[in-house]
C-alpha cells in the first residue's frame, strides 16, 4: 500500500480574497497544530504559498499546519493584523479542530511572517480596546524566523525601504499608538508562550539586530526567549528545507 499523504484543503476564515488558509491534514487525532506566517515584507506579491515547503515537511513528521493567508499592506491600517488575528482565532471553529490537540499550538512566522507570529502570541497582552485583543486560541509557542521584531527601529533603520510603514500607515512619530500595539517588542513580556527567535547573522534584509534586541528586552522583561543566531545564514535559508535554518525551527518545535 502507498504512503497515506497529508491532506490539503484551502478554506476561508473570512469574505476577502484573502482571507483564507491551507490546511495540511496527517492521519490521525489530537495532532500538534502549527499556524505559518508567511513572510514578504506584508507586501501584496508574496502569498502563503512561501510557505508550502515547510508546511509540507511539518505534515510528512506529523504535524497539522494551518498555512495562514491575510491582507498584505496596501490595505488600510489595520487590516492585516485583523486579518492575522481572525486567521488564528478561526482554528477554534475550523471543522479541523475536532483532530487537533489545540492545548499544543505553535505559531511560526518568517520575516514579516515573524513579526505577525510574535504579535499573535502577544495578543493576551493587549489592552481590550486594541485590534487582536481577546484572543480566542493562545499558542504554546512561538517561532520567529528571521523576524521584524522591533517595528519602531526597523522603521527608523529603513528595514524593507518603507515596508513598515506602509504595515503601519505612518512612521512611528506620526502614529505611535500603532506601534505600541503592532510591535511585538512593545508588548513585552509574552504571557505564557516559549518563545524562539532564529535568525542568521549574514541577513541582508532584516538585520540580526531584530531578534537579539528583541531578546535582550524580553529578558529584562523576565522572559525566559530562546535566540539561536546562525552563522553564516542569511534570510531566506529559513525556507530551505534541509538548511540548518529549517533545522533550528524543527529542534525548537520538538516543544510541542
Amino acid at each position: 500500500m502507498g504512503t497515506r499523504r497529508p491532506l490539503r484543503e484551502v478554506e476561508a476564515y473570512g469574505p476577502a480574497p484573502r482571507q483564507v488558509g491551507e490546511w495540511f491534514l496527517p492521519p490521525g487525532d489530537r495532532l500538534p497544530l502549527v499556524v505559518l506566517v508567511h513572510g514578504g515584507f506584508w507586501r501584496p506579491a508574496y502569498d502563503r504559498h512561501l510557505m508550502d515547503p515547510l508546511a509540507g515537511l511539518l505534515a510528512a513528521g506529523g504535524v497539522a499546519v494551518w498555512n495562514l493567508e491575510y491582507a498584505a499592506a496596501d490595505a488600510p491600517w489595520p487590516r492585516t493584523l485583523q486579518d492575522a488575528a481572525a486567521g488564528l482565532d478561526h482554528v477554534a471553529e475550523s471543522p479541523a479542530t475536532a483532530r487537533l490537540a489545540l492545548d499544543r499550538v505553535a505559531v511560526v512566522g518568517h520575516s514579516a511572517g515573524g513579526h505577525l507570529a510574535l504579535w499573535l502570541a502577544s495578543r493576551a497582552a493587549l489592552p481590550a480596546a486594541d485590534v487582536g485583543a481577546e484572543p480566542r486560541v493562545r499558542p504554546a509557542l512561538c517561532v520567529a524566523q528571521a523576524p521584524v521584531a522591533d517595528l519602531v527601529t526597523a522603521a527608523r533603520e529603513g528595514v524593507g525601504n518603507g515596508a513598515v510603514e506602509a504595515l503601519m500607515d505612518g512612521g512611528p512619530d506620526d502614529v505611535p499608538g500603532r506601534y505600541r500595539a503592532g510591535s511585538p517588542q512593545a508588548l513585552l513580556p509574552v504571557p505564557g508562550v516559549r518563545v524562539t527567535l532564529v535568525h542568521g547573522d549574514a541577513d541582508e534584509d532584516v538585520p540580526v539586530s531584530q531578534s537579539t534586541g528583541y531578546a535582550e528586552a524580553a529578558h529584562a522583561a523576565g522572559m525566559d526567549v530562546r535566540l539561536e543566531v546562525l552563522r553564516g545564514v542569511g534570510h531566506y535559508e529559513h525556507l530551505e528545507v534541509g538548511s540548518p535554518a529549517v533545522a533550528a525551527l524543527l529542534r525548537a518545535l520538538q516543544d510541542l
